[in-house]
């Protein structure tokens, strides 16, 4: 049920971000999930972020921007504002090929060409994309059509506020390991990867998480984000089971591991990381738990 829809709220290999946009007035109430890790005596906040977002989603609420700004260390999966070519190198590697989608049946790549009509997409623009490459453009066109823009990611608009204060901003991944995580799956695979996302485009399926996904971050609604968790790990479709277990489970441990070493380095630091890493079994609390930290939900 939860298809491609969940890649955006799991993964960062985002295009392009704007160069600025305008805080809305009025109070800023509590987003996504929030928690306090401690351990040694060290403590590090712990930020549930989506990597898309609209204006209405700031000002962060004052407590989180008060720990953003007195952070040594703002830790992101990877820094959209860093070095853009290795992210043109991890595009190229991992996400283009001369066979692009191809290999799509006719009657699917009618229903393909109807949505790129849809949403303004030359289809020679991205005849070489690889199907997964592909599958995550149309969903972030469809996040655009929804009123939810890449270039007001959280991740960026967090990145933007560190560097423009000097704070040092670190990865815990990379643009090149996190695509190579889609390009592990065969050449069948990414084409019903691909076909599940025309489908659930489609249906409206992807309207309707992406709606029920950013209100639950919108408000910090904890029921409706571990509600979320619970329909993902049990999500049967080929596109559901491998954001389950590559995109979160699998990555989960290493998150977890970086975020350990960097409370060894350094104390009062934040790490954001999209939300949905953040609820459910496997969840990177639950792995900090086993580990022996201290984990505090804060909301």
């Amino acid at each position: 049920m939860q298809r491609q829809i969940i890649v955006m709220f799991c993964s960062l290999f985002l295009f392009a971000f704007g160069s600025a946009w305008a805080a809305e007035p009025g109070p800023a109430p509590s987003r996504g999930a929030l928690f306090n890790v401690q351990q040694h005596g060290q403590t590090l906040y712990l930020f549930g972020t989506i990597h898309v977002g609209a204006k209405d989603f700031y000002p962060l609420e004052p407590r989180l921007a008060d720990l953003l700004k007195q952070a040594p260390v703002l830790a992101l999966e990877i820094d959209p504002l860093g070095d853009p070519q290795k992210l043109a190198r991890a595009v190229q590697q991992h996400g283009l090929s001369a066979k692009g989608w191809s290999g799509l049946a006719p009657a699917w790549r009618q229903r393909l060409e109807r949505l790129l009509r849809q949403y303004n997409i030359d289809p020679q623009a991205v005849a070489s994309m690889k199907p997964w490459l592909l599958a995550t453009m149309l969903t972030v066109s469809e996040f655009a059509a929804q009123g939810y823009d890449a270039a007001l990611a959280v991740d960026a608009h967090l990145a933007k506020q560190a560097h423009a204060a000097g704070q040092k901003v670190v990865e815990l991944e990379s643009a090149d390991g996190q695509m190579a995580l889609f390009d592990k799956m065969t050449p069948a695979e990414q084409l019903t990867f691909l076909q599940e996302a025309i489908s659930g485009i489609e249906d409206q399926e992807q309207a309707d998480q992406a709606r029920q996904i950013a209100q639950a971050w919108r408000s910090a609604d904890a029921a409706a984000l571990d509600a979320l968790a619970l329909k993902a790990e049990q999500d049967a479709t080929f596109s559901g089971r491998f954001v389950q277990k590559v995109l979160l489970e699998g990555r989960n441990p290493a998150l977890a591991d970086g975020i350990v070493k960097l409370m060894g380095r350094e104390n009062n630091s934040v790490a954001a990381i999209g939300v949905l890493h953040l609820v459910g079994k496997t969840s990177v609390p639950e792995l900090l738990r086993k580990r022996g930290l201290s984990v505090e939900r804060i909301y």
